[in-house]
């Protein structure tokens, strides 16, 4: 199934549904800090699950108790909707 890639002013128009991501070098941008490497760990294990349902995986990044995420599309060339149905799933895993 193709995946469109969203244009800039959809981008855009959608960000500020997302109020802590951001869009960088083309992708959209998350850091999350956490209490300790154990929070952080669990906060990446629940991301995953989700990923998993939506098929739709994160590149991220972990240094002790920081998580780094970023969000494209791949096979549509830049941010679809896939990017933004996952941002707000990591962000409704948060307390």
């Amino acid at each position: 199934m193709a995946v469109d890639r969203l244009s800039d002013d959809d981008i855009k128009a959608r960000l500020p549904g997302l109020p802590e991501w951001s869009l960088r070098d083309g992708v959209l941008y998350r850091a999350f800090r956490f209490s300790d490497f154990s929070e952080a760990f669990g906060f990446m294990a629940r991301v995953a699950l989700e990923a998993e349902r939506l098929d739709h995986h994160p590149e991220w990044q972990n240094v002790y108790n920081q998580v780094q995420i970023s969000l494209t599309t791949h096979d549509a060339g830049g941010i679809s909707d896939r990017d933004f149905e996952l941002a707000q799933r990591i962000d409704a895993l948060l307390p």
